[in-house]
């Protein structure tokens, strides 16, 4: 970097003194042009008169000094100033003539480069951070809207969904799969509440069945053969409720399932028949006909249940049933379905279907 520098101020110098060095060769010396702005130059004479002097006060009193020393450069320091001056002989006819230039030391240059660098540098580096701040706002924007959308429906409840921006971008990619979420889970509140009321619908009459029979085991029973009959049938009851409490308990853990297993129709189709089977061995000391119908349409269609979970709920169902019906009566298990799943409904003649 220094010798750059040194280098170009001999170019300057030589540039500001070549007007005076053609003008006295031509003999154009009556009236010299003055120097331009920080052009610092001294004109000398053949008889030594300094014919212009344009140089800085610190180094005026010394042109005889340059003047007599050889041509070239010369490094000065006055006053903790630094200062290159170059000395020019010029011959003409009249004799020899002196041409001084001056400029700023190295050092002085260099420090004014590196000020000006680490300037240019402190600016480049506010102009880059207001436009990465700007760009980064800009750009983040959807998602601080998207943000915003979200906590809006935190605090309300309803069918609303975020809003998808028309560009097909990252965002609205991320607002769709979110929606997606959303709907999931307001999917899965929704069956829990449903199972919770039928919970609630299936507990009640039971509960209430057993209220009643103990209330008249204990008020209106006078033999013992009374009280067991009552007491019999609270039992048969109970055993109902436990049924239903066990099947809550499946259905509960199968929907909390991380892993969901996955069956074609046609295989869910022949645990239904296998269930229908084994519901048949658990009746046969009773007058109650099982049958089942499969009324799908696609067979080879696959849907997000184990066979093994999917036969735990048609045996619970049945189970139901059966308590349901007591010594006698029908119960159908029916499997209908399309590409966009499957159903399963059981019927009864113990006053209920599900």
């Amino acid at each position: 970097m220094a010798r750059i520098i040194g280098d170009e101020q001999v170019r300057v110098l030589k540039g500001i003194e070549g007007p005076y060095v053609t003008a006295i060769m031509m003999g154009d010396t009556q009236e010299l042009d003055l120097p331009g702005p920080q052009q610092f130059v001294a004109v000398i004479d053949p008889s030594g008169t300094v014919v212009l002097d344009r140089l800085p006060d610190v180094l005026a009193d010394r042109v005889p000094e340059f003047a007599a020393a050889p041509d070239g450069l010369q490094t000065v320091k006055e006053d903790s100033a630094g200062y290159l001056v170059r000395s020019a002989s010029v011959e003409a006819d009249a004799g020899t003539w002196q041409v001084l230039t001056a400029s700023g030391a190295e050092s002085e240059v260099l420090d004014r480069v590196a000020f000006l660098l680490i300037a240019s540098i402190a600016g480049i580096n506010l102009a880059f951070g207001a436009a990465s701040w700007m760009i980064g706002t800009a750009a983040l924007s959807p998602v601080a809207r998207l943000r915003r959308s979200a906590a809006e429906l935190v605090d309300t409840r309803g069918a609303d969904l975020l809003p998808v921006g028309p560009a097909r971008d990252e965002i609205a990619d991320l607002a769709v799969t979110l929606n997606e979420l959303i709907q999931e889970l307001r999917a899965s509140a929704d069956r829990e509440r449903q199972i919770v009321s039928d919970a609630s619908h299936e507990f009640r009459t039971p509960l209430a069945i057993i209220q009643t029979r103990l209330e008249l085991a204990q008020q209106q029973a006078t033999t013992l053969d009374e009280m067991r009959v009552e007491v019999s049938a609270a039992q048969r009851t109970l055993a109902r409720l436990s049924s239903l409490a066990t099947s809550l308990l499946e259905l509960s853990r199968i929907d909390a399932q991380t892993e969901r297993g996955s069956a074609t129709v046609d295989q869910l189709a022949i645990e239904l028949a296998e269930a229908a089977d084994r519901g048949r061995m658990r009746v046969t000391s009773l007058r109650i006909r099982i049958e089942y119908t499969d009324a799908t349409t696609t067979p080879g269609a696959t849907v997000s249940v184990s066979v093994e979970d999917f036969g735990r709920v048609c045996d619970n169902l049945v189970g139901n049933a059966v308590a349901a019906i007591g010594h006698e009566g029908d119960i159908e298990l029916r499997l209908t379905g399309d590409d966009d799943g499957v159903c399963l409904s059981v019927a009864d003649t113990g006053g209920g279907d599900g």
